[in-house]
């Protein structure tokens, strides 16, 4: 993470994914930090496609996380640069330091955005109804009560164990391990589950599961100030970020560390927000969900799909259950976190 701005008013960083990360200072921190979360709630709402997405808030830091929207620019004719700001306010909202400061080049679809809201208005809403709409929201989302527990072996052929599983919760104080039994409320916390499947030489297998869970302790926590709305329509994307950069890491450890060079991992993860339940998976780490059929009966359904030639021909029915089971290339992936 590097400073790309120091100032009175605030500190800015970009991270080495690329997000942003400005810490309010000085004179009316706390009131210029609302007014720019209000805000871009307020334009997310909207869809407006030419401003940064923020990802997540802490009031205690006063300090936003939002998406890159590229580069400064350097240089603009005035008229171009009142035409921006223009077709800001057909969003309803009207940045009141409409300067080429303010302004930024997305170099991934070509287009020049607007950045820096502490200093907005809002033309035909008010901060006010945007917040009661997102407290709705947050009132028809109930908490929920859990109850989990974990066992792991290393199996018939292996004097190492080389699954890793995480249990985890994150609330406004940072992250907390959890133990492999136990049970607690969603009221104020998020929960988060993941188990990771080793493979590779030497003890690349256990560093790979290793690394996987690292990456969702130091990425995931941010997440968990967004607004309701903002993690509804954003948790997908946020996964699939998290999982690019684990690979990310395990590419650039093979790189460079030849007892590396074919590691890997499955991993599959539950992340519980409230009585919301989201998850992601690669390899053959499955997934269930067990829940009562319309006769009270408990029934388990498999939500995963195994990233394996074998899973391949089983869902497509060239094999049966059976068949599946025996082939002697049942454990091949197809598609893993890998360099």
């Amino acid at each position: 993470m590097f400073e790309a701005k120091n100032t009175q008013r605030a500190i800015v960083r970009i991270g080495y994914d690329g997000r942003v990360y400005k810490q309010f200072q000085g004179p009316e921190a706390e009131k210029r930090f609302e007014n720019e979360c209000k805000a871009l709630l307020h334009l997310e709402k909207r869809k407006c496609p030419f401003v940064p997405r923020l990802i997540a808030a802490d009031k205690n830091r006063l300090e936003i996380v939002t998406s890159n929207c590229g580069a400064r620019v350097e240089r603009m004719g005035e008229e171009r640069i009142k035409e921006i700001f223009a077709e800001l306010e057909s969003y309803g909202i009207r940045h009141d330091d409409p300067f080429l400061r303010n302004i930024t080049y997305r170099a991934s679809d070509g287009r020049f955005c607007v950045i820096d809201f502490e200093f907005s208005t809002f033309l035909d809403e008010t901060p006010d109804s945007v917040s009661e709409e997102e407290n709705d929201i947050s009132n028809a989302t109930q908490p929920r009560e859990l109850k989990w527990s974990a066992m792991t072996h290393q199996g018939t052929f292996r004097t190492n164990n080389e699954d890793r599983f995480l249990a985890m919760l994150i609330d406004e104080r940072g992250v907390r391990y959890l133990g492999k039994q136990g049970s607690m409320s969603t009221a104020n916390c998020d929960l988060l589950f993941a188990v990771a499947d080793g493979m590779g030489g030497e003890r690349s297998g256990e560093l790979a599961g290793k690394i996987a869970l690292d990456n969702i302790t130091r990425l995931l926590p941010r997440a968990y100030l967004m607004s309701e709305r903002h993690l509804e329509d954003h948790s997908q994307s946020i996964l699939k970020e998290l999982y690019a950069a684990i690979h990310s890491e395990l590419v650039k450890l093979g790189s460079y560390d030849p007892l590396c060079i074919n590691m890997g991992a499955t991993l599959t993860l539950v992340w519980i927000h409230k009585s919301v339940v989201m998850f992601a998976h690669v390899g053959d780490t499955r997934l269930y969900r067990i829940r009562k059929n319309a006769n009270g009966e408990m029934k388990m359904e498999q939500t995963s799909e195994d990233h394996t030639h074998v899973g391949w021909l089983r869902r497509t029915g060239k094999l049966n259950e059976r068949e599946a089971r025996m082939h002697p290339r049942k454990n091949v992936l197809a598609k893993a976190p890998r360099p």
